[in-house]
């Protein structure tokens, strides 16, 4: 399944439990925005070497990488002390260079330092383990911990620190559901997959 379709699937589970909680129009928008980056989140353990036989091309990178700095930005100028927006949107603006500039296989390296920068900067833990997630995703095979019951845990956590930095109902599922979608849709459930995903590394690497 490719990229859009994976942000597409996490931006509808983002919408529906914005209705679930009758969320406002803003908050709606945001779990809508959260959803589709999670439905992405996973993929970021693609090695650009595969860009031209895997799923996603390297834009996605930089289309997440940008995305990321958006949220970053957003999130700073919006929850952020006075020196903290400053911080957090020059952080946002250099790492939106970055993407548009660096090499795939540099950019999300680079990307994670970045944002676990920017977490400690801002003294925002789920900004920090984003920053973490981000460089173990460069560093892995594709399809294997980012796609696995681990990912899925370490994800949560972020997920959980980040509804209560926010203090939205909504996050927390949107993120799960957005980031399982992905799974499921990597999944042998879908027949028309010839691979699947190793859920329970490190102790198996069947596929499923």
């Amino acid at each position: 399944m490719n990229g859009t379709a994976h942000a597409a699937i996490g931006a509808a589970a983002g919408f529906i439990i914005a209705n679930k909680y009758q969320t406002d129009p803003t908050t709606t928008i945001w779990l809508v925005g959260i959803g589709g980056v999670s439905g992405l989140i996973p993929d970021l353990d693609i090695d650009g070497k595969l860009r031209g036989k895997i799923t996603l091309s390297h834009h996605v990178f930089r289309t997440i990488a940008q995305l990321i700095a958006i949220l970053i930005m957003g999130y700073s100028f919006y929850e952020g002390t006075d020196t903290e927006k400053y911080v957090g949107i020059g952080i946002g603006l250099v790492l939106l260079g970055i993407a548009s500039s660096i090499k795939q296989k540099h950019m999300l390296l680079l990307t994670g330092i970045g944002v676990l920068g920017a977490g400690a900067t801002l003294q925002e833990t789920w900004l920090m383990l984003l920053g973490i997630y981000i460089l173990i995703a460069s560093l892995v095979a594709h399809r294997s911990y980012t796609h696995s019951l681990l990912g899925v845990v370490f994800f949560g956590i972020i997920a959980s620190k980040l509804e209560v930095s926010l203090g939205k109902e909504g996050i927390f599922l949107t993120c799960m559901a957005g980031y399982i979608s992905h799974l499921l849709a990597d999944s042998k459930l879908l027949p028309f997959n010839k691979r699947g995903v190793k859920l329970f590394l490190p102790l198996s690497s069947k596929e499923f």
